[in-house]
């Protein structure tokens, strides 16, 4: 258990009280401790001794905390949860909602769920409420129509994790001989809409029958003999599932139809055309002779049509057949390419792990290298660093750096761009850092040509070494900055300034288009970071490599896959 995994049992356990009716004292006790675990910069886990020691823990909190710290949970806020009715805490994820507020509901209309609570409030009887009023009463009944709509489309982490776990059911069952994902997921699309699966059987209908009687399935659409669509609900994650069942020799060209955007496929159909064969998903087709012709895999299909296997993640129809026509394929980057993560955040600021447990994690991995990089002090919410904090900082790096053996950290700060362009930190402090990142966190809605200037005044400081999810944007939940690409393109190539591709898969930013417009036409480099707050997140760089993938990037493209000396180099140019 890292402290922020405590510090988030223990406000739930406020919550939770709260809703109850709770002492007030009582609930803010525990308030209390949570913060305290959050600020703090030393992992609870190593000192359970010392807890009393902590400003705002006490000795009935301390013997909570090591509960949660020893077994993983905590008895009592499973013993409360069970006394509340078991779909009230949902009410938390309507936004205006907190638990004083649900206790009123609940006490004072028997409101136990968001039905209830949605026909009250449509009934007008939720305004007369201590504390509410006809605008709450408005709010809270658009909150609840967002809620019960919930994202046509899903993130890619989450669609992916949904795909695995049935992947694995899928090759529990003795009929399918072979299976692959395909569409938008095989292609690592940011979102997803419904996952694909093309299943090679000999039994359509047996392997049908199996999977509409997974427990998982929600409900089902459809199911024959060539195809079963169900929903499925995993873990709170719901989605559509198509299940393309198809004969070992039509699996590859089964495959290749499912998986390419509608714009690829219709230029492999034209391609075809040409030699006077029809495309599907049973195989090549000779019109003259009417001869079906099919493929041991997706390499044999395109050689049949003269080219080179395409890579799922460039069949978008953005230039990858002329270049296949060419045998000018990038050769893309790959995960094991990748020697080092450049951003990540640790206790010190809003992170959930120290340095040493993050350099650990790093060195697990293969890394060669990482850098610590927390946020500047501007950035009160999450904890930034005051000057003297950041030397402070730089002495534990120092200490952890002759520790661990076999990984260097570089000692650096995710810096904030103030509204002027402007950095957060003095440039006698940034000249000490190895590495200096700089990105936004504050005034996103300037005027394109405002907020132009400001990256760009960043992008032109001799100090930065990279910008952090430059247009940052939040997948369905935050637009893009309103920013002209071109200029900061071009100003990145004037400096010398290395644009990040941020791997967290609620960004993804740089997104694939604009990688594949700044490699092609400016030449610029890039950077993969994870931007991770907990060991856990460093895993997230697979999505920023598929995301690189997509953009065409290769090896020599991003800067985390160069040796650390070669980094150095690069991060000395500018």
């Amino acid at each position: 258990m890292n402290n922020k995994q405590i510090a988030n049992t223990l406000h739930q356990l406020a919550d939770f009280l709260e809703m109850k009716g709770e002492n007030t004292f009582k609930v803010q006790a525990y308030r209390r401790a949570a913060r305290a675990v959050e600020s703090s910069r030393v992992s609870l886990t190593e000192i359970q001794d010392q807890l009393e020691q902590i400003s705002g823990i006490g000795k009935g909190t301390a013997s909570i905390i090591r509960e949660i710290i020893e077994t993983g949970q905590l008895a009592m806020l499973e013993e409360i949860r069970l006394q509340l009715p078991p779909e009230l805490p949902k009410l938390l994820h309507l936004p205006g909602l907190g638990p004083k507020s649900i206790y009123t509901l609940y006490q004072q209309l028997g409101i136990t769920n968001i039905n209830e609570l949605k026909e009250l409030a449509e009934q007008q009887k939720v305004r007369s409420l201590p504390g509410f009023g006809p605008k709450k009463e408005e709010k809270i009944l658009a909150a609840i129509e967002n809620y019960s709509e919930g994202p046509a489309r899903i993130y890619v982490h989450q669609a992916m994790f949904v795909a695995e776990s049935l992947r694995v059911k899928l090759s529990t069952i003795d009929q399918v001989e072979q299976v692959e994902l395909a569409g938008s997921i095989r292609r690592w699309k940011e979102t997803i809409k419904d996952i694909d699966f093309v299943v090679a059987t000999v039994h359509p209908i047996e392997v049908g029958k199996q999977i509409v009687s997974w427990s998982e399935v929600k409900q089902v659409i459809g199911q024959g003999e060539t195809k079963v669509s169900i929903t499925v609900d995993i873990e709170g994650i719901v989605m559509g599932v198509d299940f393309r069942l198809v004969t070992p020799e039509q699996f590859a060209s089964s495959l290749h139809h499912f998986t390419g955007s509608k714009e690829h496929n219709v230029r492999i159909r034209q391609r075809a055309k040409q030699y006077g064969w029809k495309v599907s998903e049973y195989g090549i087709e000779d019109t003259k002779t009417k001869q079906m012709m099919t493929f041991q895999d997706e390499q044999a299909l395109f050689a049949k049509l003269e080219l080179p296997w395409i890579p799922p993640e460039l069949r978008e129809d953005r230039g990858e057949i002329e270049k296949a026509e060419q045998n000018q394929l990038p050769t893309l980057v790959q995960l094991s390419d990748y020697r080092g993560d450049l951003h990540m955040h640790t206790l010190y600021s809003d992170g959930a792990n120290t340095v040493r447990e993050m350099a650990e994690a790093a060195k697990e991995l293969g890394y060669e290298y990482i850098a610590i990089t927390d946020h500047s002090r501007s950035l009160k919410v999450a904890r930034g660093l005051s000057i003297e904090e950041v030397y402070e900082q730089w002495e534990e790096i120092d200490k952890v750096n002759q520790m661990v053996e076999g990984i260097t950290i570089l000692k650096g700060a995710e810096v904030d761009i103030l509204t002027d362009g402007t950095l957060d930190y003095p440039d006698d402090l940034l000249q000490g850092m190895d590495i200096v990142i700089a990105s936004i966190h504050s005034q996103f809605r300037l005027d394109e040509k405002a907020m132009t200037r400001r990256i760009i005044r960043a992008i032109e400081h001799p100090l930065v070494n990279i910008i952090a999810h430059p247009t940052g944007r939040l997948l369905l939940r935050r637009d893009p900055y309103e920013v002209n690409m071109d200029e900061l393109f071009q100003a990145a190539r004037d400096t010398g300034t290395i644009l990040e591709l941020n791997a967290n898969p609620y960004r993804l930013d740089l997104k694939d288009t604009y990688l594949q417009q700044a490699k092609e036409e400016y030449g610029l480099k890039f950077t993969i970071n994870t931007d991770a707050h907990a060991i856990g997140g460093l895993s997230q760089i697979q999505f920023g490599i598929a995301t690189a993938r997509r953009g065409w990037l290769e090896k020599e493209d991003v800067i985390n896959t160069y040796s650390l000396s070669e980094l150095k180099q690069v991060l000395r140019k500018k």
